[in-house]
This record gives C-alpha cells, sequence and structure tokens, in this order.
C-alpha cells in the first residue's frame, strides 16, 4: 500500500526533514582529521534531542547509534566508532528523525581535510544524480525516470550504481513503499502521483557496483575496497516540479 500525503503531513515531514538538516550542520564543520565519528553521533544525538525530536535509526532494527557514518569504502549504515577520521577521508553521514509522529531523513558526503580531485569528482558527481532523478520526480512520471536519470548520468563517468540499497517512501514510518531503485528503465515502475513523500538517495561507487555486507549485520562496504558517496533528500512529487522538503542550505555554509 502507498500512502499519499495530505499538506498537513507534508508540512509536518518538511519540519522534521529541515531539522535533519540542521543536524548535518550541528557537524559539518566539525568534520575533520582526528575527531572520531563516535564523536560526532554523541553531538547530534544530543541536537536532535534538545530540539524535541528523536533520533530515527537509534534502536531501528537494533542499530546501536544516531547516525549512520560510513567513511571511505562503507557505502552506507557503518556504524560510529572511537577511529579517529583522516586526512584525505570522505564521510557519508545518514541522519534521520521522529518529530510530531513523522520522519524526515537525509544524506550527505562530506570530505575530510584535502580530498584527491579524482575522489572529489566522485562526491560531485554523486550530487548531481540526486538531483537528476529528482528533476524527474513529478506527476505523470513513472519510478523507472527516477532510477533511470541517476543512472545513466553516474555511469557516463565510469561509476558503479549499488543495487541492493535504495530510495524508499516515508511519513509515519521511516520506510515506506514504494522503493525507489538509483537504476531503471524510462517509462518503466508506478505511475507517479501528487502527494507521494519518497527518499531519493543515490549511492555510487568508483568501482564496481558489487557491494559486501558485514559481519555486524549493518556495515556495507564496496566489494573492491574502493570509495563510495552517497546523497539523500526527502522530496513530495508534486505537477510540475518536485519540492525537496529536506536541505543541503546549513550545511553548505561550512
Amino acid at each position: 500500500m502507498i500512502y499519499y500525503k495530505s499538506e498537513e503531513e507534508i508540512d509536518l515531514i518538511r519540519k522534521s526533514s529541515l531539522l535533519v538538516g540542521k543536524t548535518h550542520a550541528a557537524i559539518a564543520s566539525l568534520i575533520k582529521p582526528g575527531v572520531t565519528t563516535l564523536e560526532l553521533d554523541k553531538i547530534a544525538e544530543e541536537f536532535i534531542l534538545d530540539n524535541g525530536a528523536i533520533p530515527a535509526f537509534k534502536g531501528y532494527g537494533d542499530f546501536p547509534n544516531t547516525l549512520c557514518m560510513s567513511p571511505n569504502e562503507q557505502v552506507v549504515h557503518g556504524i560510529p566508532n572511537n577511529k579517529p577520521l583522516n586526512d584525505g577521508d570522505i564521510l557519508s553521514v545518514d541522519c534521520g528523525v521522529l518529530k510530531n509522529g513523522f520522519y524526515g531523513d537525509s544524506a550527505y558526503t562530506y570530505e575530510v581535510g584535502e580530498v584527491d580531485s579524482e575522489v572529489r569528482n566522485l562526491l560531485k558527481v554523486t550530487k548531481e544524480s540526486l538531483y537528476k532523478g529528482i528533476e524527474q520526480a513529478v506527476a505523470g512520471k513513472r519510478l523507472g525516470d527516477i532510477g533511470f536519470a541517476i543512472q545513466e548520468h553516474a555511469e557516463s563517468f565510469g561509476y558503479g550504481v549499488v543495487r541492493e540499497m535504495v530510495g524508499h517512501g516515508l511519513g509515519r514510518k521511516l520506510h515506506e513503499k514504494p522503493e525507489v531503485p538509483n537504476y531503471g528503465r524510462r517509462g518503466k515502475g508506478i505511475k507517479l502521483k501528487e502527494g507521494l513523500v519518497i527518499a531519493i538517495e543515490p549511492m555510487i561507487n568508483m568501482g564496481t557496483k558489487s557491494i559486501h555486507q558485514h559481519a555486524d549485520g549493518w556495515t556495507i562496504t564496496t566489494a573492491d575496497g574502493d570509495f563510495s558517496a552517497h546523497f539523500e533528500h526527502t522530496i513530495v512529487v508534486r505537477k510540475n516540479k518536485a519540492e525537496i522538503l529536506s536541505s543541503f542550505e546549513d550545511i553548505e555554509k561550512y
């Protein structure tokens, strides 16, 4: 069952999503060599609680922390730890909150110190892929149009598009139908209708599209050990142009 949201519900999802962006901003300036992901995680958790919300990921399927923090070859679902970040690393940070009964969800991949130009290009292209997918999220298009736009752009640079991990609907639940793949065929899949709220989240690898799940049950890495980038927005399908409910604006001030 796909749930289409009323304007009142969309407004509450927007508020949750904007709080996710502000949580990102609370740690963005602190992401530098020497800091640990566990330190960043604690700051984010306190920020979310101070703003009257609940960390969406903590305890979800027994995930132990507030943020999914995935450096370098980790694609998604990395568990924060006490290992300091190094100059030249990248760090995917995925954050979700629950506030007023509705979820918000957004991810951003950060540079740590001075990052190699090839890696910076991976981040640039992955973020561009996200916005190309969002451009297709209008009423009358189909779900496959979103995935096709993301895949076509990323693969034109020789990058691998992860198949097993996908975007999703969200609202009163963190993960709702439909699944939103980052690959697909034009004109295929469900027809998009106004009021559909989805999280679009390209996970793009520098090398192979293949991934490996670790024994902790969470951490996903690239099969070849090469870097991976991840950007995510929560959006709502509208008539002529999708509305982005989350925001990178506060993040990018840093």
